[in-house]
């Protein structure tokens, strides 16, 4: 399996490197498919989503030079034959799943039936997580606001066990600061991850690497 879990996307170079380095090709030679289904859980999402695909909100993500960007709907999918989709899947070489609701994007996951591909998919296809598109491949994960993950296996992909605390110190989120998410990893019964947005976690075949030009810290019981 080949995963980019980052905070907020593709936002320095490092991170970047790390995900021409697990493509194996030049962005400009990778095609990716963008999936926006949790924006659509947060008042607005549709604005949002628009924002996110056209590169004015946030750090890079679908505006990074892709030699193609297609959407992936969740929501849309159990009224499609899977013939038609899934090929569409398969032919990816980056899955870039945005952040938003995890609870509404975990089960989306579920419900279209694109969390039982991953395991085989993601063989060949790299996973690129930002935020709740992130934290949903582990047992557990919390955001600013409502954004929460529980240690429940049923309302995440469970792919991992461990938990990701995104935008770590986030300026406007005192909730997010290094002490709060500190004592909140401490009732976990998981190593946490806790990083900022200028940080990101590289997965290679269950081999963890954290690529970070911020500040992050992992929390181990």
């Amino acid at each position: 399996m080949k995963l980019l879990l980052t905070s907020a996307g593709i936002s320095n170079n490092s991170i970047r490197k790390a995900l021409v380095q697990l493509l194996g090709k030049p962005i400009e030679e990778s095609n990716a498919l963008f999936v926006p289904t949790a924006i659509y859980g947060l008042p607005n999402g549709g604005d949002i989503v628009r924002r996110v695909i056209n590169g004015t909100l946030g750090d890079p993500f679908c505006e990074l030079g892709w030699k193609s960007l297609g959407l992936l709907e969740l929501t849309a999918l159990p009224s499609i034959k899977p013939e038609v989709w899934q090929p569409v899947v398969q032919a990816a070489d980056a899955l870039l799943v945005g952040g938003g609701d995890c609870q509404y994007l975990s089960y989306w996951m579920h419900r279209s039936g694109l969390a039982d591909m991953l395991p085989e998919l993601l063989q060949k296809t790299v996973y690129v997580g930002l935020s709740a598109g992130s934290m949903i491949m582990t047992r557990y994960g919390t955001t600013f606001g409502n954004h929460t993950l529980p240690p429940d296996t049923e309302k995440s992909l469970n792919l991992f066990n461990m938990a990701i605390h995104p935008h770590l110190d986030y300026p406007t989120f005192p909730e997010n600061s290094m002490a709060n998410l500190e004592k909140l990893a401490a009732t976990l019964p998981v190593p946490s991850y806790l990083i900022d947005d200028q940080t990101a976690i590289k997965i290679v075949d269950g081999e963890i690497e954290v690529i970070s030009e911020g500040n992050w810290k992992l929390v181990e019981l």
